[in-house]
């Protein structure tokens, strides 16, 4: 049936108990999710682009392919195969010479096709082949790449929009780390908002209210509104919201954040009423290795400035000291989460919040499922 919430707005609320409480197999994946590898047909960020200089070269990956990315002084920047052809030496520490790079080892040159263009003791007519290239564009300070089909490159849109880069409303900052878990941890940490009991030493207690989901192929969206039950509002938060909030009635779920994820990114906004979001995040996690066990997250914050202003900019480090601390928190706890998927040899979690058992169903669907045991 349909149940009108306290924002006016009309959710889905299943009216039998089964439909609400889900057993956790029920919407499960049905292999391990954490053997689920990314869907390489989507763009990924590998770096940003204030770290590539113009004529330099920097290396990155996408699981377990090593990039060289490459910024001539004029033109694009594109993305190799982070591999000499010759003697397998990193790229990213070559040279760039023109519109090409040359290998740091004996000067072999490779322009943005891969074709190998100059070896210095070889004749023209002679040329090895080259390397291995993948499309690259960059948006809204990053440096993308389409690690899969390069036919589809041109038909696969980059994600529309990234936070509120851009926007002078807005104040936006990046970040990101190396974090030692699988990509879907991270996915479900941010989607499932009954772990702030987790950030209770920073946020206060926190009494989320799950107002309903929203599941589509390759997305799925819940909706939460939060009332504080103790504790003192940190400045950071405040900052967000553009003034101090206590525990009264007055400020309980007035505020509705809404986390999507659309695959392979997520993205969280938070508004206080109709108008634009107070905060908007953007968010992606690029596996780093081979098992896809580690991954890079490429974030971007963008809070709305208050009406007064200065206020956000002299009290910025403030914000950025509370989002390092609460980012430091699920670090940790997924790489824990990682560590006991280890030591059990899989995945042993018994989850029984409908969101999240929806959520590892579309990591799995939209995945790439691990190749079935040899002796199976």
């Amino acid at each position: 049936m349909l149940r009108q919430s306290n924002r006016g707005e009309m959710d889905q609320t299943p009216t039998d108990t089964k439909a609400q409480h889900p057993s956790p197999e029920e919407n499960a994946p049905k292999v391990d999710l954490r053997r689920v590898r990314s869907n390489p047909d989507f763009w990924y960020p590998v770096a940003w682009s204030k770290d590539l200089k113009p004529g330099k070269t920097i290396g990155t990956r996408y699981a377990a392919h090593p990039i060289a990315l490459v910024r001539p002084e004029e033109g694009s920047v594109f993305a190799l195969e982070d591999r000499c052809a010759h003697r397998q030496v990193p790229l990213s520490k070559g040279k760039v010479t023109g519109h090409a790079v040359q290998c740091c080892y004996h000067g072999w040159a490779y322009g943005r096709s891969g074709r190998c263009i100059d070896v210095p003791y070889l004749g023209k007519g002679k040329l090895p082949n080259g390397v291995k290239t993948y499309p690259c564009r960059e948006q809204d300070g990053l440096i993308f790449i389409f690690p899969g089909d390069p036919e589809k490159a041109d038909t696969t849109p980059l994600p529309p929009r990234l936070a509120r880069v851009g926007d002078p409303a807005y104040k936006t900052r990046s970040f990101g780390q190396e974090v030692g878990c699988h990509y879907s941890f991270m996915h479900e940490n941010l989607m499932d908002m009954n772990h702030q009991f987790m950030h209770m030493k920073q946020m206060g207690q926190m009494r989320p209210r799950f107002l309903g989901q929203k599941r589509e192929p390759g997305l799925i969206e819940a909706r939460y509104s939060f009332a504080r039950t103790s504790g003192k509002q940190p400045i950071g938060e405040a900052l967000i919201f553009g003034e101090r909030r206590d525990s009264s009635e007055k400020f309980q779920h007035r505020d509705v954040m809404t986390i999507r994820t659309e695959y392979p990114y997520q993205t969280l906004r938070i508004q206080t009423g109709e108008e634009d979001p107070v905060m908007d995040l953007w968010i992606v996690y690029v596996p780093q290795d081979e098992a896809e066990l580690t991954n890079r997250t490429f974030g971007l914050l963008s809070v709305k400035r208050p009406k007064v202003p200065g206020v956000l900019e002299l009290a910025w480090p403030f914000l950025v000291a509370f989002t390092e601390r609460i980012f430091a928190e699920d670090r940790e706890i997924v790489e824990l989460e990682q560590k006991a998927w280890r030591e059990l040899g899989g995945d042993h979690n018994v989850e029984v919040f409908p969101v999240i058992n929806a959520l590892r169903g579309l990591l799995a669907e939209c995945g790439i499922p691990p190749a079935p045991a040899k002796n199976a």
